[in-house]
């Protein structure tokens, strides 16, 4: 069956169709406990795409999953079903109606492009849930999600006007609120929809006075089937009925949606309580002074990000105590929005034990929100080895806002009794409370232990007339415990809602409604016993040690499938592939790691073509929360996969450009000969695998070390500070003017500079071809050739960001236990952090327009701020392009197998960027590889700062 299934969908439909295992794994796992592993995947290209694959469906009487973008917390994105994924193709925002107040959009559009979209007037899409750079209107729809806007205008139920739907029969309709004579007219018409809407009234006919009483008076239900929203006063509204349906009964082909206006002008206030429950309690006094958000926040997130030495500057601007309220205020006007602030903070002050700070900086507001959106995440993985991780096991429930405070302290009584720990934060605003629960899911007894848990919070939830979710769903994760909160009566009314859209049982089945165990299709439950591989770099973290566990970092929350916004994934930005996302090549590596989907374990060609994609630029060491190093993973798993295959030419063309350049450069007119000549450049390409549209750099006539050993020595006695000028390769062969520079500069600035006594090569590109034993070799070599410099305590100043970074992470990686390891990384600075060390003061340029872009190892690595700070006080007018990475990724858009993912890489962003630049401004970037990019992109020529500032100090000089 299965290959005639695939036959046929590849014979009807325009997308992609996906039955390798590699795609079955990249499928199998959401953000949740969960995994199942699919059928199959589809990628349709557009609606009529869909319709042709559920008719496929139907043929073969498969089940079928309509998944949003992958993150659902309590396991809805997975099921054994074709999975139909609209994010990559169908995700357009049709249509902005401004006069209405309506968006028309597909279902794979992601929240925040439809937020960008209708920012432009004014207007907003209120649910906004933490995903909202990469979570999809599809899933949100199917989920019911929130936000903490949410409480401007409701979750997504009260935002959905119309949707365009279609059955796994194969009806398509539009479907919204009815009246009673248009409900009349359809039912008369007859047809598939005439039929459902048939029994749509009659199931509420039945159930409605249950419905009534029954169903929670609650703003954060988002648990079951919206039935209540087929009753006469709710306007027979089948849309929203199927909101929060989890795609159990219909797909999704295009929405209809409510925007409302968007507060241009927000302050936030921020309150320290002494414990939250005494945040809780205020809760319904701070909605009195008219908020538009009030997200609670533990003392639990916070001392887990200090303990691993994470966000301390967003830590630094929350007030004292042991939690906290985020409330922020809007108005037409930023006075508007203070009063408002200034009126809840002067309520606040007065009351013993509370702090408060009060923020209208946006850049500052933006990194509070950023804390709330990720700090959970950050902290997914325990740091004590005898402590179950924290999960999502019971993760969203939600009561009344004005009974908030005794729920914590009753919940958190039934923590402490089972033994667990938690942190409680959410959306207090509409009495919704995450918690993130160190459940043991990977024993037996433990589970056990969660199964008993889980009941009591729920019978507490329901005591507390509350919905068990008020988010995230049900999923997989709740909805063996609906019964407690609807009884068997409606619980019987949504097996037939349900029955009624969907009577084959296709659509995601077990979710909802006869449902699975909790229990089940745990992804790490005892069935969990993945490989423990010896590795060549060594893993090791406050977490935990081993390639494993490191693995185990990605807990899918999908922060690198964001479109826009800092550099993660550069890949996925280009491609909008699953396979090509940090958390794509994750499940990849978890999945080989286990053995049953991916069955070659370190052999496996599937998982190195997703890696081989990766450019390593390390933004997801930085950017994502729980700081996934995949780049770290590429060279490990490489360097296992190449013992058994032939490395790729470029591996050393390329990758061992540190070996082969000092002898080339003895002779640079014959090289740059036949790499410069057409013709011969074009044999000289194919011969090293460079693609042909690529420009060979040129060697430079002198390599910087012989001219710098010409140069006049600095007197010992004149300068106050020694320092050693690591000189990469590209810096001595190819472009030493930078070399040359920064000698001037850290002369200026009363430094003696001085050069290792032999070459010496990080071996930078080394790791993109998993060639470890040799980056071992040269970094053994560095560490026996600097041991003088390094127990001096000497500072090893470098211009590379990329080689730079060696020093700091895989230098520490390969000789773990060396104390000299450590102190070279210690002693290791950029060009702009050492002179920010040493408090330099550059020379002014006043007024020059100036474009910044950051190599993306020195965001990861080093950060911008010593950079910005000098440029500043160059007095320059500054531009920092947020503008991702560049795609040339040092020898990755050399390589002719990728050359044309780095242009789309670079197209994303920065290459525009520079384009339109006006052309008197100055370009400065300190890879080499972003020079080259801009250059060869643009036509535009780049600086790395130590040549900005020489030609200051030079332009200075002459006029003095």
């Amino acid at each position: 069956m299965p290959d005639h299934l695939i036959t046929t969908l590849r014979s009807t439909i325009r997308g992609e169709v996906r039955f390798d295992a590699a795609d079955l794994a990249l499928y199998a796992a959401d953000a949740s406990n969960y995994r199942q592993v699919p059928i199959g995947v589809v990628l349709p290209r557009d609606a009529d795409d869909v319709i042709a694959a559920v008719a496929v469906c139907r043929r073969h009487d498969v089940p079928l999953l309509a998944r949003g973008g992958g993150t659902s917390q309590n396991g809805q994105c997975v099921n054994a079903a074709v999975v139909l994924d609209t994010s990559k193709y169908m995700d357009r925002v049709l249509a902005i109606d401004v006069n209405t107040r309506t968006a028309r959009v597909e279902p794979g559009v992601v929240c925040d492009a439809l937020l960008a979209a209708t920012a432009a007037h004014g207007l907003t899409f209120a649910p906004d849930p933490a995903t909202h750079s990469r979570c999809t209107i599809g899933g949100m729809i199917g989920n019911n999600s929130c936000g903490p806007h949410s409480v401007m205008a409701g979750k997504t139920v009260e935002n959905v006007k119309t949707l365009e739907v279609l059955t796994y029969d194969g009806a398509r309709f539009w479907v919204g609120a009815t009246s009673e004579t248009e409900l009349t007219r359809i039912i008369a018409a007859g047809g598939q929809q005439g039929e459902i809407y048939a029994k749509l009234k009659a199931l509420r006919d039945n159930y409605a006075e249950l419905i009534r009483t029954r169903y929670p008076k609650l703003k954060r239900r988002v648990s079951g089937y919206n039935l209540d929203q087929l009753l006469p006063e709710n306007g027979f509204n089948v849309a929203r009925a199927l909101v929060g349906t989890e795609g159990t009964c219909a797909t999704v082909l295009q929405a209809e949606l409510s925007l409302v206006r968007s507060p241009p002008c927000r302050v936030l206030l921020v309150i320290g309580f002494p414990d939250i429950y005494q945040a809780g309690d205020a809760v319904p006094e701070l909605m009195r002074f008219g908020p538009i958000a009030v997200e609670g926040l533990d003392k639990e997130i916070v001392r887990g990000l200090e303990r691993r030495g994470l966000r301390a500057d967003e830590i630094a601007l929350l007030p004292a105590g042991d939690a906290w309220m985020i409330v922020e205020f809007g108005g037409d006007t930023l006075t508007q929005a203070s009063l408002q602030a200034r009126a809840a903070d002067s309520h606040f002050t007065d009351r013993a034990g509370c702090r408060t700070y009060l923020i209208e900086n946006p850049a500052l507001q933006a990194r509070l929100w950023g804390l709330r959106e990720t700090g959970a995440s950050a902290t997914a993985l325990a740091i004590d080895g005898d402590t179950p991780d924290p999960v999502v096991g019971w993760e969203d429930a939600a009561v009344d806002p004005a009974r908030l405070g005794d729920y914590l302290r009753q919940f958190q009584a039934l923590v402490d009794r089972y033994g667990y720990r938690t942190s409680l934060y959410g959306h207090f605003a509409d009495g919704c409370v995450h918690a993130r629960i160190n459940f043991n899911l990977r024993t037996s007894p433990g589970i056990d232990q969660w199964r008993r848990f889980l009941r009591d919070a729920a019978e507490l939830v329901v005591q507390f007339g509350g919905s068990l979710s008020g988010e995230h769903g049900d999923g997989h994760a709740k909805a063996e415990f609906l019964p407690i909160m609807y009884g068997t009566e409606l619980m019987q009314a949504m097996r037939d809602f349900k029955a009624i859209w969907d009577p084959r049982h296709k659509m995601n089945p077990g979710k909802v409604v006869d449902a699975y165990r909790v229990d089940q299709h745990l992804r790490h439950g005892p069935s969990y016993q993945p490989l423990q591989p010896a590795t060549r770099l060594q893993f090791r973290s406050r977490e935990g040690d081993g390639f494993t566990r490191q693995i185990e970092r990605c807990i899918g929350m999908g922060k690198c499938r964001a479109h826009q916004g800092g550099t993660m994934c550069p890949s996925y930005r280009a491609t909008r592939d699953e396979r090509d996302s940090t958390r794509g090549r994750a499940r990849l590596l978890s999945e080989m790691l286990q053995g049953q989907i991916i069955t070659d374990r370190w052999a496996d060609g599937a998982v190195r073509a997703a890696l081989d994609t990766c450019l390593s630029c390390k933004a997801c060491k930085s950017e994502c929360p729980t700081h996934t190093d995949m780049a770290s993973y590429k060279a490990e798993f490489l360097s296992h996969y190449y013992e058994t295959h032939w490395r790729p030419r470029q591996a050393y063309s390329l990758g061992r450009i540190g070996r082969w350049a000092p002898w080339a450069a003895r002779w640079p007119w014959l090289i740059n000969a036949v790499t410069q000549t057409p013709g011969l450049s074009t044999a000289a390409k194919w011969i090293a695998g460079i693609a042909a549209e690529r420009r060979i750099t040129k060697f430079a006539p002198h390599p910087f070390h012989t001219r710098f050993e010409r140069r006049p020595r600095t007197p010992e006695n004149a300068a106050a500070r020694t320092v050693l000028l690591w000189v990469d390769t590209f810096s001595n062969h190819f472009q030493p003017n930078v070399a040359h520079a920064a000698v001037n500069v850290l002369t200026a600035a009363g430094c003696r500079v001085t050069l290792p006594q032999r070459p010496l090569c990080c071996g930078r590109p080394l790791y993109d071809f998993g060639l470890l034993d040799h980056a071992r070799t040269e970094l053994g070599a560095i560490l026996d050739a600097l041991e003088p410099q390094i127990a001096a305590g000497m500072p090893i100043v470098g211009l590379e960001p990329g080689c730079l970074s060696v020093f700091k992470d895989e230098l520490l990686k390969l000789f773990p236990d060396d104390t000299r390891a450590q102190r070279l990384a210690a002693q290791t600075f950029l060009f702009a952090d050492y002179l920010e060390h040493i408090g330099y003061e550059p020379p002014t340029l006043a007024g020059t327009k100036v474009l910044l872009h950051g190599h993306c190892h020195q965001r990861a690595i080093f950060g911008m701020a010593a950079e910005i700070k000098l440029l500043e006080r160059m007095q320059v007018d500054l531009q920092h392009l947020d503008a991702g990475c560049c795609g040339m990724a040092g020898a990755f858009g050399f390589d002719q197998r990728y050359y044309r993912l780095s242009q789309q890489v670079g197209e994303q962003e920065l290459l525009p960027a520079i384009r339109n630049a006006p052309p008197d401004s100055i370009i400065v970037t300190n890879g080499f590889s972003c020079r080259e990019q801009i250059t060869q992109g643009t036509h535009r020529s780049a600086l790395h700062l130590a040549e900005l500032i020489d030609q200051t100090l030079q332009k200075k000089s002459a006029m003095e």
